[in-house]
């Protein structure tokens, strides 16, 4: 059975010390894992956070952060080498923590959430971007693959990226990239907008798929939006993927007009019931398909 977890700004951003308690409640509702931010420096304590972890019987993976000013594709020499050196702490802190992977979209150059809109480019600098990601995701890579850690490089949707954001062009990278350690990470949120069939998608990605994150087209609780969640359990069956599941359902139950679904909020409820609801929905189509096949 795959491992499932819920990402740490569910409940709060950033998450800090004061929020450790929060692990042992996300082990009673059912999760085996925290997804956590990576922290920026100085953030958490390293040591701490293991030992919290490791109290309440969860493990870890990272999600990492990136911006234009740590950015693999970029045009200005300093913002890639600040990427890759990124890239290379946010390694470092899965090593302390005892994480496998750091997954998110390592290719950088977001949009929306950089207040940035897409830009048409020339073929010359589309291949360039291309190899830019290429050469930092193989740099990275060494120090990933040195520390026994998996780089998973997330597809995002046109609004966040204009660097990658289908399966296809994950595995067109990571055919250049050609490195153990450089995997992909697949999101349903992001593939409802850019893949003509999520399962098909799946399996295209196949054996390099090394984390999945299961959540709906509106990014609310499983089983609550459109997402066909039998069909993904069988694509997930038939790759044999048996790495970690995450949840990453944070669109608050706030359907006012003007609410900007876009911006993470803080939960203003308690939302116990419907986090430990999800888990045991994902466990159980996971459950079912194995069973079925």
């Amino acid at each position: 059975m795959n491992s499932i977890g819920l990402i740490s700004m569910q409940y709060a951003r950033p998450f800090t010390a004061e929020h450790f308690r929060l692990f042992r409640t996300m082990r009673e509702l059912g999760f085996d894992f925290v997804e956590l931010l990576v922290p920026e420096p100085g953030e958490l304590d390293l040591e701490d956070t293991r030992r919290a972890l490791e109290d309440a019987g969860l493990s870890v993976v990272l999600a990492a952060r990136v911006n234009l000013e740590r950015n693999l594709s970029s045009d200005d020499a300093k913002w890639r080498q600040a990427g890759v050196d990124y890239l290379r702490y946010a390694v470092d802190v899965a090593d302390s923590l005892g994480a496998a992977i750091v997954g998110g979209p390592l290719t950088g150059n977001p949009l929306v959430f950089a207040g940035r809109p897409p830009q048409p480019i020339s073929e010359a600098e589309r291949l360039a971007r291309k190899e830019r990601c290429v050469t930092g995701l193989r740099t990275a890579g060494d120090h990933a693959g040195a520390c026994g850690v998996t780089l998973a490089v997330e597809p995002l949707n046109r609004f966040e990226s204009d660097v990658l954001c289908t399966t296809q062009q994950a595995v067109e990278l990571l055919d250049a990239v050609d490195h153990p350690a450089v995997q992909m990470m697949l999101d349903t949120f992001h593939m409802h907008m850019e893949e003509a069939s999520i399962p098909e998608a799946i399996r295209l990605g196949g054996k390099r798929v090394a984390h999945f994150q299961a959540n709906e087209n509106h990014r609310g609780f499983p089983g609550t939006g459109s997402t066909d969640w039998v069909a993904v359990g069988r694509a997930l069956h038939d790759i044999a993927y048996a790495g970690p599941i995450s949840l990453e359902p944070f669109r608050r139950n706030d359907d006012r007009f003007g609410v900007p679904f876009a911006q993470w909020r803080p939960p203003h409820e308690d939302e116990s019931e419907r986090l430990a609801a999800s888990a045991a929905f994902i466990k159980s189509h996971l459950l079912l398909t194995e069973f079925r096949r």
